[in-house]
């Protein structure tokens, strides 16, 4: 099992109205970048949004300089926002991410629940599925070839992406197979084509991991039947993360920071969010994952234990939290969870 950390560089506002400039948080993502290196960590990813209240639309850009501050840690988005994006262009940027990272890039592709980049770039928000589905098929084309035709020879009906005949994909990664993820949410279809594809799979768990079991159990029926080997039916999870050296302490920390966050920068304003509602989302049936390592430990490996997965990241820095706190909750991950993590499931 592997760990990491992800962020989407929000510029959430304290009580006197101002934030972190882009500039600042960005700045503070490469020294987290860096600790989580040095730390061990495994990956770290960046998420991509499209509005005044984020530092990052331009993901990769930030990973190309993390590649230049780091020596083994993977990199990868969280998610790309293939839907309105060219698979051409995300291919390239990544294989180049790749070449300039000694081959440690990772393509995380998903649909985005914020709405903005449909108008941005001039796509209808009623095709969100078709083009999604489009254009992740053709990039993982472009992953297997060189030169690709589309549609493919196979593909029948209408296609939501322009047809192209002999089209270069260049250039090529260091990678063999640069290793394509996909977020899903909570519809079974989207679970069912994951394993159709037998691509591994990506949930964020802001719900707790009760409501995922059936549908992973549909991704992996269905890669099964596809005839995709269980070492390429991959889950991995992420949540809402801060690590303190209690739980009632990393609960009163946390909270003012996490409330700013989710009344602040959600898809759509979320009014007041009540102390009660914050504890119960961090209680042991929700997914925000708030407390003591011993306490984030015994929660991972039971979602682990029901839906055997091999990756978990912590989306960290949320809200108005202090850099020097969110450093901190990280190295708790790196030398605490994580080696409890591995010790319990055997893996030294």
């Amino acid at each position: 099992m592997d760990f990491g950390i992800f962020t989407f560089g929000e510029l959430t506002r304290g009580p006197s109205g101002t934030g972190r400039s882009a500039a600042q948080r960005i700045d503070e993502t490469l020294r987290l970048a860096r600790l989580a290196d040095e730390a061990g960590l495994d990956v770290i990813g960046l998420g991509e949004h499209h509005r005044h209240d984020f530092a990052f639309s331009a993901p990769e850009i930030v990973l190309a300089a993390i590649a230049r501050e780091t020596r083994r840690i993977r990199l990868t988005t969280a998610v790309t926002v293939l839907s309105t994006a060219d698979p051409a262009r995300v291919f390239e940027q990544f294989a180049t991410l790749d070449i300039v990272s000694g081959g440690r890039a990772e393509i995380l592709a998903g649909r985005g629940v914020f709405p903005e980049s449909f108008p941005l770039f001039g796509y209808d928000p009623a095709q969100y599925d078709a083009l999604f589905e489009d254009k992740l098929e053709l990039l993982l084309q472009m992953r297997e070839h060189a030169d690709v035709t589309w549609p493919a020879p196979a593909a029948a009906g209408p296609r939501a992406h322009h047809a192209l005949h002999h089209a270069a994909i260049a250039p090529r990664p260091v990678q063999e197979r640069l290793p394509i993820w996909r977020g899903v949410g909570g519809t079974p279809s989207s679970f069912v084509r994951a394993g159709q594809a037998g691509v591994p799979l990506f949930l964020a768990l802001l719900s707790g991991h009760q409501h995922f079991a059936r549908l992973v159990e549909l991704y992996r029926a269905a890669g099964t039947e596809a005839g995709h080997p269980d070492s390429s039916l991959k889950v991995g999870t992420g949540s809402h993360f801060y690590a303190a050296r209690t739980s009632q302490a990393g609960r009163d920390a946390f909270y003012p920071h996490y409330a700013a966050y989710i009344q602040q920068n959600m898809p759509r304003p979320a009014g007041a969010f009540p102390r009660e509602q914050f504890d119960a989302w961090s209680g042991p049936g929700g997914g925000l994952l708030v407390g003591s390592p011993a306490e984030i430990t015994e929660r991972i490996l039971a979602t682990h234990e029901a839906l055997g997965t091999s990756r978990f990241m912590a989306q960290v820095g949320l809200g108005t939290l202090p850099f020097a706190e969110t450093a901190a909750s990280v190295e708790l991950l790196a030398t605490e969870i994580v080696p409890a993590v591995k010790k319990a499931l055997g893996e030294g």
